[in-house]
């Protein structure tokens, strides 16, 4: 996701040892201009830590619209869902299940999400949607995780205010805008 939500993450990865890939899939975010933006701070800081960024296709377009397995998160019956409602839940599986076929296909075999680190996220539909996209690919496994606790939360805040993240006031999607399209 977005370095706001990343950061401490990454730093307790690099802290126990583990490298991680980073794969920013954020076709949910709305404009372009937004997306280039927080794409921009994920690679800034993934260049300070000596990590990979892997810059998954933006394509709103499939995300509003959606496919036969996936309703898009256009569709009027989502687009006026509150937050945590079920166009999270499909938008997380969206996203999820491309970063899946990405670790599945590139010899990844663990996904975690830094979604997880949202207190704006219901936990319970982030690690529905992981196991979901996994349970679709072959060979990777979802690393469920509560990215919030242990002090995560708190040093989530510092490490916004040491690195001057360009932090959003929105999700990311247009329906999360607080005077959105509906």
């Amino acid at each position: 996701c977005c370095a706001p939500c990343s950061g401490a993450i990454i730093e307790c990865l690099l802290d126990s040892g583990i490298r991680p890939a980073i794969f920013f899939s954020n076709s949910n975010i709305f404009s372009p201009e937004e997306y280039r933006k927080r794409k921009a701070e994920i690679i800034r800081y993934a260049a300070k830590e000596g990590l990979q960024v892997i810059d998954d296709d933006y394509d709103h377009s499939s995300w509003l619209e959606g496919s036969p397995e996936f309703a898009g998160c256009g569709s009027p019956d989502l687009r006026t869902q509150p937050e945590r409602g079920p166009r999270c839940l499909q938008c997380f599986r969206f996203r999820l299940l491309r970063a899946a076929e990405y670790a599945a296909a590139n010899g990844y075999d663990v996904l975690a999400t830094s979604l997880a680190s949202s207190r704006w996220k219901d936990l319970r539909q982030v690690d529905q949607a992981g196991l979901w996209a996994c349970s679709r690919v072959q060979g990777v496994q979802f690393w469920a995780q509560n990215w919030r606790k242990g002090g995560l939360q708190e040093r989530r805040a510092q490490i916004i205010r040491e690195q001057q993240f360009y932090n959003q006031n929105y999700c990311g999607c247009e329906f999360s805008l607080p005077a959105g399209p509906r």
